[in-house]
């Protein structure tokens, strides 16, 4: 053993050391500490100023009703585990609770939800209980940026994981979604968990890293249906890692060298033998989240329609596979019905791009939305990762891999789908490029101090962009597109307005002295699931696509003056499946004097909305008939049809009057209009519209 000639001085040496590693972890925890405090500034901040987005009603009201009475049947298109965590806060206080009416389970929860919220003032205000509830939901961003930390310094080293932390709690698409209560950071958090576990596991296997592997497979398959990817990502990252050591083994028995370790078919062995162990592990925590009960409902309620009423709408195989799972009770019930619903939502959803609206989606929309709504800055950080691994300068194959496979797999799955709604579905992509983005930056910096200027330069870009979107981080565009502000003009939903401006709204309209119903107008995304005057908006409603959740009366003039609100998914109608169906699309060629947020447009001036008054009637025609009411909904129908005379919907509401009024043959000539009109919708949404006004048709043959 080496016996150094002066051991005094040798452990001088030695503490000086031990003192400045001590000194050096200190610094880099510390900086750690400051990035996610400045997250949660940034995050807290925001979400105060902002009231309930499109799907938060229906997952607090599903997530407490889940904990007071174990029903997992409402709300059951997204598994229960961010919205068990979000409504623990609400648990111990004593909430009025509205009674279930035995409506289809969207109708229910959205609607209850809302009555829950709102129905507890004045002991406690529906902003105060939306804002305990986003609380522990943040827990998942806090969490994610540690695991950025960590897995870009085991990768990389310490450098690369406190840049690629610096890029994670920058980024505005992460920001804007790191404290809903919805299911979009809750996956990214544990997908991304799922993945660096995994990749510590083939590193160095272990019984303990592969059952973390489990449990954080376990986690994402309860946090969101999306979590089904897993598998292609695991077998794909397993299926590298074999033939990484098929092709070392092969080069060292060309060069002549010792082959040492494990052969690739006994890594081929244990990695299948782990992925097993990975969902075995998964699915039983899965079903620990649905309190190992198949059944959706507690004893005495059911789901309706059925699980196999629900699946029709798929295509055979997708029903026949599911109703398989369902058979053999593999997955509880209500995940089932969830993987159900979104799959039927993903093949009949409606989208907004570049001013134009589709009946369904687009294969290069979220190619293109990536371009705009990553910050330049990142996106040059990504090219030099992609230029150093391409000119070898980046080396690290298993890491390269681990970074680069999942998202790949999951952009082209989100590509073959037609929900085109948000980048909040490919939220996971930006989370796995902060980590390669920081490994890249990190390897060329290493080899050149001017390729260092070039990714502080590209830092400052990053930062600098997010933090002129501070804070409305949903409306994010980056510079090329024109910013946040011009967002709205090519994309819709919750790419830039989610419901999320009522209380801005509320502010604007109190400082132009907006206080009487008959002052300002309004179209408001969420309505009638939220409602503006439910944060204490005067203004009139204009019809929108969602009235058919509840069966709210009210009429429009065919002429109405500003101010005008319109929220930015309203003003192009994506919902509607085509143009020519939206009562306002002829605000869209009108400059706004105002915007929210980046969401809500104010239009000042008087406004001919003859479809906006007909589209009133036409509801009111529509409730009255559900309440056999037929001689004043026949009236209604012909006074929206004189109102905007020819129009699909106006034609089809005369046609259902008519019929039930006992007049078949003028219903037919009605029908038979409104077939003509549905034929020729552009976008394809003629392919929704044709067969509902055939079967009108056909019932009155």
């Amino acid at each position: 053993m080496y016996a150094p000639e002066n051991p005094q001085k040798w452990a001088e040496v030695n503490v000086k050391r031990t003192w400045s590693r001590g000194k050096r972890v200190s610094l880099v925890a510390g900086l750690v500490a400051v990035l996610l405090a400045l997250m949660t500034v940034e995050v807290v901040t925001t979400i105060r100023g902002q009231s309930l987005t499109w799907d938060e009603t229906d997952h607090i009201f599903a997530g407490y009703e889940s904990w007071k009475t174990k029903d997992f049947g409402l709300n059951p298109e997204h598994p229960p585990m961010v919205k068990l965590l979000a409504t623990i806060p609400l648990l111990q206080l004593p909430l009025k609770v509205p009674r279930l009416q035995g409506r289809f389970f969207k109708t229910e929860s959205y609607l209850d939800g809302k009555d829950l919220l709102f129905g507890n003032a004045p002991a406690y205000s529906a902003e105060s209980l939306v804002f305990r509830a986003r609380l522990l939901p943040g827990l998942f961003a806090l969490g994610l940026g540690l695991l950025v930390f960590a897995a870009g310094r085991e990768m990389f080293g310490t450098g690369a994981g406190l840049l690629a932390l610096g890029l994670f709690v920058t980024e505005p698409n992460l920001l804007a979604h790191s404290a809903y209560v919805t299911t979009d950071m809750g996956l990214s958090c544990t997908m991304f968990a799922t993945v660096y576990a995994f990749y510590r596991y083939v590193k160095q296997p272990t019984v303990g890293r592969l059952i973390v592997t489990g449990v954080a497979a376990g986690l994402c398959l309860a946090a969101k249906h999306s979590s089904v990817l897993l598998l292609p990502m695991l077998v794909c990252l397993a299926a590298g890692e074999i033939a990484f050591r098929w092709r070392d083994r092969r080069v060292t028995v060309e060069s002549g060298g010792e082959i040492a370790g494990e052969s690739w078919v006994q890594v081929a062995v244990r990695l299948t033998g782990a992925l097993l162990t990975v969902a075995i592990v998964g699915v039983v925590l899965l079903w620990g989240f649905y309190g190992f009960r198949y059944n959706a409902r507690p004893a005495g309620l059911t789901l309706s329609p059925t699980l196999a009423e629900y699946v029709q709408p798929l295509s055979p195989h997708e029903a026949k596979g599911i109703l398989l799972l369902a058979k053999m009770h593999l997955f509880p019930e209500s995940w089932l019905y969830g993987l159900a619903d979104v799959r039927a939502m993903a093949n009949d959803m409606p989208s907004f791009f570049f001013g134009k609206v589709y009946a369904h989606g687009v294969w290069f929309y979220f190619p293109v939305l990536l371009t705009m709504k990553t910050t330049l800055g990142l996106m040059g950080l990504l090219l030099l990762a992609f230029w150093a691994i391409g000119t070898g300068r980046l080396t690290a194959r298993r890491e390269v891999m681990f970074l680069m496979v999942p998202p790949a797999i999951y952009l082209a799955v989100a590509m073959e789908s037609q929900l085109n709604i948000g980048a909040r579905h490919v939220l996971p992509l930006w989370v796995f490029g902060c980590v390669l983005a920081a490994g890249g930056a990190v390897a060329l910096a290493a080899r050149d101090r001017r390729w260092g200027w070039a990714v502080a330069a590209l830092v400052v870009m990053h930062c600098t962009s997010s933090a002129l979107a501070y804070p409305n981080y949903m409306a994010y565009a980056n510079e090329a597109w024109g910013g946040p502000t011009k967002t709205y003009k090519y994309l819709s939903d919750s790419n830039t307005d989610w419901g999320q401006q009522l209380l801005a709204t509320k502010a604007y309209v109190d400082s132009r002295g907006l206080k009487k119903p008959e002052d300002c107008w309004m179209a408001y995304f969420v309505a009638p699931l939220v409602l503006p005057s439910d944060y204490g908006i005067p203004c009139k409603l204009l019809p929108t696509a969602d009235e058919f959740f509840n069966d709210e009366q009210h009429t429009v003039p065919p002429v109405i003056d500003g101010p005008v609100l319109i929220s930015a998914g309203d003003l192009n109608g994506f919902e509607y499946g085509a143009s020519e169906l939206n009562p306002l699309e002829g605000f869209r060629g009108v400059p706004p004097s105002a915007s929210i947020q980046d969401g809500i447009l104010v239009f000042d001036g008087r406004f001919a909305v003859p479809m906006a008054a007909a589209q009133s009637h036409v509801q009111q025609s529509a409730v009255l008939l559900k309440e056999k009411k037929v001689d004043e909904a026949l009236v209604e129908a012909r006074t929206a049809e004189a109102l905007d005379p020819g129009q699909l919907r106006e034609e089809l509401a005369l046609g259902d009057a008519l019929a039930a009024a006992g007049n078949p043959g003028e219903a037919k000539e009605h029908y038979a209009a409104a077939l003509l009109k549905a034929k020729a919708l552009t976008g394809g949404a003629s392919e929704r519209w044709v067969p509902k006004v055939e079967k009108a048709l056909a019932g009155v043959q």
